[in-house]
């Protein structure tokens, strides 16, 4: 939208584990750069990016620094101070509270203009009638998430690493996503070799089991998302991207359950290799 605008417009790639370069970061701000925003956690990785690195370095500058949390509610610590970041967004439906409902994060002094107007709302932010229902579900699910995120974040990692650790030892070709760099505790993303991502999820939605090409950002695209497509995957691998996403309810049983069903799910739908 800011391109259509006529603005300039600086996007940076990413290594083989979906790590930003600091060095890279650096160099592309300028004197005309007007604000950065990096994702703290990426939502189809799980790969959780140096942001307080890159918002000092972009502070250095005097840029402002936003940066999207979504994913990393409920699984990292959100202190806005350590981060020294200008601007954070969260939405309600990554822990449990309703859908439809977000929050940003403005640090006091930072300028913005409101998208909606008409109203003096919300410090003349956003105009318009408040979501209370929407507000208190959000805060309360978010409190919880916080209480439970010290019991939380070791367990579902163990259950992450078992499924992990069995995926690469049932299907020697797969590639671990991010498998290098600091990830969110309930993500895991493979890309499996000569698999179509869309014929696996589809016998994997029959035995009940649900997983994801990418994230619902990407939903009905059969083409790999600009995630797959920033880590270089190699052609064997490019299509053949899904993503396990691990909850507070999930079990040490289900996580078997499809460490047991995805070797024979993965011969089912493998395309073979053309000889040359």
């Amino acid at each position: 939208m800011l391109e259509r605008d006529g603005w300039r417009v600086t996007r940076l790639g990413v290594d083989r584990d979906g790590l930003i370069d600091l060095d890279a970061f650096a160099a592309a701000l300028t004197p005309q750069t007007t604000v950065a925003s990096i994702m703290l956690a990426n939502n189809e990785t799980g790969v959780v990016q140096p942001v307080a690195r890159l918002a000092a370095l972009a502070r250095a500058r005097g840029v402002l620094f936003h940066t999207d949390a979504v994913p990393a509610a409920g699984w990292l610590a959100l202190d806005v101070e350590a981060l020294g970041v200008d601007l954070l967004s969260l939405s309600g439906h990554k822990f449990h509270g309703p859908k439809g409902v977000g929050v940003l994060y403005v640090r006091r002094g930072t300028p913005l203009e409101p998208l909606i107007v008409g109203g003096g709302q919300e410090h003349g932010l956003r105009a318009g009638t408040e979501n209370l229902a929407g507000i208190a579900g959000f805060t309360r699910a978010l409190a919880l998430a916080e209480a439970e995120r010290g019991e939380a974040v070791p367990r579902v990692r163990a259950l992450r690493d078992r499924l992990e650790a069995a995926v690469v030892a049932g299907v020697p070709d797969a590639i671990v996503n991010g498998a290098g760099a600091p990830r969110l505790p309930g993500l895991l993303s493979v890309a499996f070799a000569d698999v179509p991502s869309d014929a696996l999820l589809i016998r994997l939605d029959l035995e009940g089991i649900a997983a994801s090409a990418g994230s619902a950002c990407a939903a009905g695209s059969l083409e790999p998302s600009h995630v797959a497509a920033a880590l270089r995957l190699d052609e064997r691998h490019r299509l053949g991207v899904i993503r396990f996403s691990l909850g507070r309810t999930t079990t040490a049983a289900e996580i078997e359950r499809v460490a047991n069903r995805l070797p024979s799910l993965l011969a089912g739908v493998r395309t073979p290799v053309p000889v040359t």
